[in-house]
């Protein structure tokens, strides 16, 4: 499981390090295709466990505001919401007098499958687009995979503290401390290398590489465990398989979401 991890970490880095210096468009483009193959995996997770949600609204809701947050920003956002709250409702009250005996269960994980998927996952596309966003976002992403990377292998190597042990029994202290560290050096050293691209006046510098790193190791690890709550309830060990020793695209989403909304409000925050 470790080997196909970090294979899976060295591939996908060179990866999003081209498709994020490429361009907004391109970049917003594989977010907007990922968190799409995340909210296909949503629905059938819970069908496992008796729930109906609205599969394919949450696909539909979440591929819209992530494409809405590239071309608009936050601009219309009330008026998306609004729109795709009013719809998860009719559907599900369609759904009761069809003879669903969940359908409020139902529409509370329809409503939240598109904010949490569609609205927390477009921060990544907002991270793309604050001042020196390119490197903000090759800054967060590799942290945080480097950062789940060592905790896992810290885990399963020298952990003896559990963590949580009814929501992921594997995970120890051990291991969450050293991958608080490892964000934080990772952040500190990415955030060096990206300043001599991103040029003297950047505001991406180690010392806010190593805040950014520590905040993104010690807080993204609570998206993981509520990814893992799900599945709990779900009996099912992964939502899918797309990566290997991963799961599926769900399963990716988990710390990555947060390292993008963590990452965006500690930069508007300096850029303010």
């Amino acid at each position: 499981m470790l080997r196909q991890r970090l294979i899976v970490v060295i591939v996908a880095i060179p990866i999003i390090f081209a498709v994020t210096a490429y361009g907004q468009w391109l970049f917003a483009l594989m977010i907007v295709a990922f968190l799409t193959l995340a909210a296909s995996e949503y629905g059938p997770l819970f069908r496992r466990s008796g729930q109906r949600p609205a599969a394919p609204l949450v696909i539909a809701g979440v591929a819209g505001m992530s494409i809405a947050r590239y071309l608009w920003s936050f601009d219309h956002s009330p008026l998306i919401l609004a729109a795709l709250l009013l719809a998860a409702m009719t559907w599900h009250l369609v759904d009761y007098e069809r003879g669903a005996e969940l359908s409020a269960t139902d529409f509370a994980i329809t409503v939240t499958g598109i904010l949490y998927l569609g609205w927390i996952g477009s921060y990544l596309i907002s991270l793309r687009q604050v001042p020196d966003g390119k490197w903000w976002v090759l800054l967060a992403l590799p942290t945080i995979m480097l950062s789940d990377g060592g905790a896992y292998f810290a885990g399963s190597n020298f952990g003896r503290h559990p963590m949580t042990p009814r929501l992921s029994p594997k995970k120890t202290w051990e291991g969450y401390l050293f991958g608080v560290v490892t964000g934080g050096v990772s952040g500190a050293g990415l955030a060096a290398l990206w300043h001599l691209g991103a040029g003297p006046a950047s505001m991406v510098t180690a010392g806010r590489g190593l805040a950014l790193g520590l905040l993104i190791g010690a807080v993204a690890p609570l998206g993981d465990l509520g990814i893992s709550m799900l599945k709990r309830q779900a009996h099912t060990k992964d939502t899918g398989t797309l990566v290997p020793g991963h799961g599926g695209a769900l399963d990716r989403t988990d710390s990555w979401l947060w390292a993008g909304v963590l990452a965006y409000y500690f930069v508007t925050f300096f850029t303010s």
